[in-house]
């Protein structure tokens, strides 16, 4: 299934100069909805995962869906002040600015495998950021997924080391 013709196109969204992939329409249409979860599990189907992390809020989308057909835990990462309990937290540069992540102190047990979900693979920020937490946690990256990878911006780089995988490349 070609996943990209389900990607529309906003430009200057959320500033000018920005040309947003919007995934709303992938996630109305059922039929490509659900070739994206389950292309996404297909990779790490049989690899012991035994949480799957995801950042605010898109990323929750696939991820709980992920973690859900793997039979794994789901792990929310938060902005500041969203999570009840004691944190840890990671700061990050976006391609549009700068902002922070938190996860909760707990969240994943020493050794764990983890797998990182994300809509997008922009500059690899948001990534990088979650990685490091996971890390601080002690967890193990079995691989980082994302639905979409803006090539052109390198996001990879920051995250050498770790298995990418991203379904759409732009």
């Amino acid at each position: 299934m070609n996943l990209a013709k389900y990607i529309r196109d906003v430009p200057d969204f959320p500033k000018k100069g920005i040309l947003f992939k919007d995934i709303t329409t992938l996630l109305n249409d059922k039929k490509a909805l659900k070739y994206t979860i389950d292309e996404i599990v297909k990779l790490f189907r049989g690899k012991k995962i035994d949480y799957v992390v995801a950042a605010e809020s898109r990323g929750f989308i696939f991820a709980s869906a992920i973690a859900y057909k793997l039979g794994c835990g789901f792990v929310p990462v938060r902005k500041p002040g969203k999570l009840p309990y004691k944190t840890h937290s990671a700061s990050y540069a976006l391609e549009y600015g700068t902002d922070s992540l938190q996860i909760h102190q707990d969240a994943i047990k020493p050794g764990s495998s983890v797998l990182i979900v994300d809509d997008l693979l922009a500059t690899g920020g948001t990534a990088k950021a979650m990685a490091q937490l996971v890390k601080r946690l002690k967890g193990k990256i079995s691989g980082i997924a994302f639905v979409i990878e803006l090539t052109f911006l390198n996001g990879r780089k920051k995250l050498a080391g770790y298995p990418v995988h991203s379904l759409i490349k732009y």
